[in-house]
């Protein structure tokens, strides 16, 4: 996963409005969509960027195939039991989230401590994208492959700051939060060299999911977390009323050698 959005993450649900932010610190990740397409939100995205990262970062190109039919295109993401086609149906939302996704545009604003900007950048996520499909005919094959030309400057962040992750733990959580917890241990596992102390707060400020109280999110994210400690059992965590704490752990994928 690209780790700009490991550090911020998507909406887990619908959002109200076409433009969606994150805090994580003194940074400010703002994504931003046509207000007739709508913003990206849920699991399927998710999936799909971390396949895309995947492929980009095999390939070293920003061109990204994504085959002739929705189904081949499903079958390489790894999501499965997407069989209905109607207005409302699973494999109607999976393709309208991948519209959504490549409609996005994300500003990151980074502040000092007083609250003044200190840098601003921003990027869409793709150049291009070309998709031939029709969800109600998924098995069909186009003429035509779909594919993907990524924004230079997303490309650049996947393959500069990629944070691996194992593709099957992505598969196999359904919640969209479980999810954005699992990349993000991973992701700190990766520099952590002693133990840290981080208050549910600023946790609830950056991964968000409009839970009621901060009692709430704390519930979910524990609860959330049991889960991904089964299938990432070398993670090493605890809990106390304030504060969630990380111990070092491996990351989930190795780290390649130098």
């Amino acid at each position: 996963m690209a780790q700009v959005l490991v550090q911020f993450t998507l909406p887990h649900k619908a959002p109200a409005a076409s433009e969606f932010s994150r805090s994580n610190g003194h940074s400010i990740l703002t994504i931003t969509a046509p207000s007739h397409i709508g913003l990206p939100y849920g699991r399927y995205p998710r999936i799909i960027l971390a396949w895309l990262s995947t492929e980009v970062v095999r390939r070293r190109s920003p061109v990204i195939h994504l085959g002739r039919s929705l189904s081949s295109f499903m079958r390489a993401a790894g999501v499965e039991g997407l069989s209905t086609g109607g207005p409302n149906g699973s494999l109607t939302r999976f393709s309208n989230q991948l519209r959504r996704l490549f409609a996005s545009t994300i500003h990151c604003s980074q502040c000092r401590a007083d609250g003044s900007v200190s840098i601003d950048s921003g990027f869409s996520l793709s150049r291009k994208a070309v998709l031939w499909w029709t969800p109600s005919l998924p098995q069909s094959v186009s003429l035509f492959g779909s594919y993907v030309e990524l924004s230079e400057e997303f490309y650049s962040s996947i393959v500069e700051h990629p944070v691996p992750v194992d593709l099957r733990v992505l598969r196999e959580l359904r919640s969209p939060f479980a999810l954005d917890i699992y990349i993000w241990l991973t992701y700190r596992m990766s520099y952590l060299r002693q133990p840290c102390k981080i208050p549910w707060h600023l946790l609830e400020r950056q991964f968000g999911a409009d839970y009621s109280s901060l009692r709430h999110f704390r519930a979910a994210f524990l609860g959330h977390a049991v889960r991904i400690q089964k299938l990432y059992p070398a993670v090493r965590l605890a809990a106390s009323h304030r504060s969630l704490i990380l111990f070092p752990s491996p990351t989930h994928i190795p780290q390649a050698k130098p």
